[in-house]
């Protein structure tokens, strides 16, 4: 009796074709990057100058977001869009008025003498706080220090401060330094 074999289907291109999915999808989809907020850090201190710095209280503005998504700037209860015009008085201090921050005379290199705040913005918000309306306050107290230096560049440049050089850039930043500080989210609801 003759022994008959049973066809079998020859696999060994599967493989290939696999492969060949496996790249060709690899190559044609997307990946979608998180883009995250853009802030450069201050650099380290080192462990020697590392020590408790005394602010004048009228230095600070401390803008505080709770659960609910209030916004207090200060002592006042605000808007998302009344944020930057208060920040921007708080900044420059037009009035020189004594319950708004200070001015110290620094010599800015490349530029001489001139009177920079020593204004700090402090953010504080609630662990409940929407990320809605926390990205927005950010960008409004951004916004804030942005208008400021536009309009030290538009007065000392002619130009707005996106459009200097690095050099300029850099004396208009060590003119209108952004100074934010921002708290370690607390739990409001339980306390």
């Amino acid at each position: 009796m003759a022994s008959k074999e049973t066809p079998q289907i020859n696999a060994s291109s599967q493989a290939d074709i696999a492969f060949l999915l496996l790249v060709f999808f690899l190559v044609t989809t997307t990946m979608d990057v998180d883009k995250g907020l853009q802030r450069r850090l201050p650099p380290m201190q080192e462990k020697k100058q590392q020590q408790d710095v005394k602010i004048n209280r009228r230095n600070v503005i401390i803008v505080k977001i709770n659960s609910n998504d209030r916004i207090l700037v200060g002592s006042q209860p605000m808007d998302v869009s009344q944020i930057k015009d208060k920040i921007v008085e708080f900044i420059t201090n037009p009035a020189n008025d004594p319950n708004l921050p200070e001015r110290e005379t620094v010599n800015v290199k490349g530029f001489g003498n001139y009177a920079v705040s020593k204004g700090v913005v402090s953010l504080q918000n609630d662990r409940g706080t929407s990320y809605n309306a926390y990205i927005q306050v950010q960008n409004e107290i951004v916004r804030a220090f942005n208008e400021v230096r536009d309009s030290f560049a538009m007065q000392n440049y002619g130009k707005r401060y996106a459009a200097l050089d690095e050099d300029h850039q850099k004396i208009v930043r060590d003119a209108v330094p952004q100074s934010i500080s921002e708290a370690e989210p607390r739990d409001v609801k339980g306390k």
